[in-house]
C-alpha cells in the first residue's frame, strides 16, 4: 500500500512538472511576440458621428495596444483628406479607381515584429489606399496580420481577402470589425467586443 501511495505521489509530482514547464514556455513565447497596431484613421467630419476630434479607428487601435501591450503606429497621407465627409468620400473613390498609392508620412519597421494588427476604416469596400502604400513598404513573409475595421454598416467586406494578397506570405487572422458610432458613443461596449475578439485569438 506504502509503495502504491509513494509510486502515485511520484507519477503526480511529475505531472505538475509537466504541467508548470508547459505553462512557463507558453508564457514565455507570448513574451517573445512583438506587437505592432498600425492604423489608418480620419477626424474631422464623418458618417454618423458628426465632427470628431480623434478618429473612430483610432480609438480601436488604443483599446487593441492598451490590452496587447503592442506598439502604435498611425499611417498618415502627406496630404490629408478633406475635413468634409462627401469630399472625402469622393477623393477616397477617386484614389480607390486609380489605385492610387498615396505618400505617407514616417514609417514602422514591420520587420522587427511577429504579429501586426493593421487598422482602417471601411471606404467603397476597401482600405484607404494610404493603408496599401504602407503594406507595400514592408516584407510580410512569416508575419501574423490581423484586420481591424470601423464601418457604419458593412462589415470588413473583403478587405481580410485583400489583405491576404497584399501581405504575402503573411498568416491573416480573424478581423473585427465595429461601427464607428460604437467607438464614439458606446466606448465600453467597443472595448468589450475588443476584449472578446482578443480572446478569441489567444492574446
Amino acid at each position: 500500500m506504502k509503495q502504491k501511495l509513494i509510486a502515485l505521489l511520484t507519477v503526480l509530482f511529475a505531472t505538475m512538472q509537466i504541467t508548470s514547464y508547459a505553462q512557463t514556455n507558453q508564457s514565455e513565447n507570448m513574451n517573445k511576440e512583438k506587437i505592432l497596431v498600425a492604423f489608418f484613421s480620419r477626424a474631422g467630419e464623418n458618417y454618423a458621428v458628426g465632427h470628431i476630434e480623434k478618429g473612430n479607428t483610432h480609438i480601436m487601435a488604443d483599446m487593441i495596444a492598451a490590452e496587447t501591450g503592442g506598439d502604435l503606429f498611425q499611417i498618415e497621407p502627406v496630404t490629408p483628406y478633406p475635413e468634409d465627409y462627401m469630399k472625402c468620400t469622393e477623393v477616397a473613390k477617386q484614389e480607390l479607381e486609380a489605385k492610387a498609392r498615396p505618400a505617407i508620412q514616417g514609417d514602422a519597421a514591420v520587420e522587427d515584429y511577429n504579429v501586426i494588427f493593421i487598422g482602417y476604416p471601411n471606404w467603397w469596400g476597401d482600405m484607404p489606399m494610404a493603408v496599401y502604400t504602407f503594406i507595400e513598404k514592408h516584407d510580410w513573409q512569416g508575419k501574423t496580420v490581423i484586420p481591424f475595421c470601423t464601418h457604419e454598416g458593412s462589415g470588413l467586406s473583403g478587405t481580410e481577402r485583400k489583405l491576404k494578397a497584399a501581405c504575402k506570405g503573411a498568416a491573416v487572422l480573424k478581423g473585427l470589425a465595429v461601427r464607428g458610432a460604437t467607438a464614439q458613443n458606446e466606448q465600453e461596449q467597443a472595448r468589450q467586443s475588443v476584449k472578446n475578439w482578443l480572446s478569441k485569438l489567444d492574446y
